[in-house]
């Protein structure tokens, strides 16, 4: 349990020394005398350290991998500081102050709050005992974690299904494809249906897209995914099991020593009050706000994250350590995550001040090449370029982008502009699937797949996998929906 205690405080106090030397700075500041950014006025070179914090995410890894394993979190505060600090002296620190201070407690802090409590919860949710992986076995397991991911999240989803598929998985000759359909459907498209499921989607719920917006509005979109991905995977499995099945058979290295069940499923109550908590927040409208530094927080919004934080305190204080120990559970992968989303939403400031200038800002051509000549939107590329960037970048930062270079405005983007929207959040949600980079949870099932003898397949090499499976129905769904 002192375990537990450290790793949450290092999750927590890791991501806060990033977000630091701004916000103190800016507690001296009087909230009066924060000036409104207007990015019209803004250089695009203000947009370097966002570039810079996605590209050390993107190529690091790859070409420094040792380095970056246990650097990450000093590449993070340098990208950040090359915002802020001369932000700060070119606009001054009033208006530096209002923007970090109207982010971190609009955006990130409920992000971060919301991932960690549910990896928390999760992984104290262990699936025990040996499937055995017969294509009807594994296709269950692909359907079922598609339809959890929405209520539980992707990276919840992920933790609690990956190390069950895998053991069910172990004693087949071909398992590579079953972690990367999991990736596609569980880690990804799965998770498009709630703000729950995917961070993009919560942050559009941040924004104000209601709750269930996206569960009426994607459903087609999804159905259509998963069920052609569901297909595949299946006349795939079916093929490949029938050559496993012939003599020699591989010996299965977890034979069943333990009956199929589930222990921690007191954490099953706690998943429920994370949606509770999310649901509270969205119908509980009591009109009590505070004022810091010129943002507005809504007293829901904070009896909401003060909720998630109990929910994962009460998860660590009823689960036994051995239990999260034989689930594999560590707080490397959300002390990551903290670290290096601190860095982006910081630096992403300037970007999304420069694209709500429209066509007076820096990004013009952008805005042209996503507005026709009639001044509609154009849905195509709103799906294509959302996706594009989400694959290669990280999804969340950019269904931001994109969120706000379609205006910004909830209200006109779940009304009139609906189909935009539907593209921006398809295409950030889906593609995200495209790339081992393009989601959180894609390289934690990546590492958890490795550490158990799955020979994945390198970066380049998932790409023919998803491009091969994932952009025909990226394609049809086009066709069918944003044209």
């Amino acid at each position: 349990m002192a375990a537990s205690r450290r790793g949450f405080l290092f999750a927590f106090g890791s991501a806060g020394a990033l977000l630091l030397p701004v916000l103190g700075a800016s507690a001296a500041l009087a909230a009066d005398g924060a000036a409104v950014l207007d990015g019209a006025r803004l250089s695009p070179l203000w947009a370097l350290p966002f570039a810079g914090m996605l590209l050390s995410i993107a190529l690091f890894p790859l070409l420094a991998g040792h380095f970056w394993h246990h650097h990450y979190g000093k590449v993070a505060l340098f990208w950040g500081l090359a915002f802020a600090a001369p932000f700060a002296l070119t606009y001054g620190f009033p208006a530096t102050a209002h923007e970090v201070v109207h982010t971190a407690l609009l955006e990130y802090i409920p992000f971060i709050i919301l991932l960690f409590a549910l990896f928390t919860v999760s992984g104290g949710i262990l699936i025990t005992g040996n499937l055995k992986g017969t294509p009807e076995v594994n296709t269950a397991i692909l359907a079922i974690g598609t339809v959890i991911a929405s209520l539980i999240g992707t990276t919840g989803a992920s933790m609690v299904l990956i190390r069950p598929l895998l053991r069910a998985n172990d004693g087949r000759r071909h398992n590579v494809h079953t972690v990367v359909f999991f990736i596609f459907l569980v880690s990804n498209i799965g998770g498009s249906l709630t703000p729950l499921g995917d961070p993009p989607l919560f942050l559009g719920f941040l924004k104000g897209v209601n709750f269930f917006w996206t569960t009426t509005h994607l459903f087609h979109d999804t159905a259509v995914v998963v069920g052609l991905l569901i297909v595949a995977y299946y006349l795939l499995d079916r093929f490949l099991y029938a050559r496993d099945v012939k003599p020699p058979l591989p010996v299965d290295p977890t034979p069943d020593t333990e009956g199929i069940g589930m222990r921690g499923a007191q954490n099953l109550a706690l998943l429920g009050g994370i949606i509770g908590a999310i649901l509270l927040s969205a119908l509980w409208k009591p009109g009590i706000s505070f004022d810091i530094y010129g943002t507005h927080l809504e007293l829901q919004w904070v009896v909401r994250d003060v909720l998630l934080v109990g929910l994962a305190l009460a998860s660590l204080a009823i689960t036994p350590q051995l239990l999260r120990e034989r689930n594999g559970f560590d707080w490397e992968p959300i002390r990551e995550v903290a670290k290096l989303f601190a860095a982006i939403f910081l630096t992403i400031i300037p970007v999304i001040a420069i694209l709500k200038a429209g066509s007076r800002g820096a990004f013009a051509p952008l805005v042209e090449l996503v507005t026709g000549a009639d001044g509609q939107p154009v849905n195509v590329w709103y799906f294509w370029l959302t996706g594009s960037l989400s694959a290669f970048l990280d999804n969340a930062p950019t269904y931001l982008v994109f969120f706000n270079l379609a205006g910004g405005d909830p209200h006109q983007l779940m009304g009139p502009l609906a189909v935009t929207l539907e593209a921006i959040s398809a295409g950030a949600v889906f593609m995200g699937a495209l790339t081992y980079i393009g989601n959180a949870p894609n390289f934690m099932v990546l590492s958890i797949a490795r550490h158990r003898g799955v020979k994945m397949p390198s970066f380049f090499g998932y790409m023919l996998w998803s491009f091969g499976f994932l952009i025909p129905c990226f394609v049809l769904l086009t066709l069918l929906y944003f044209i």
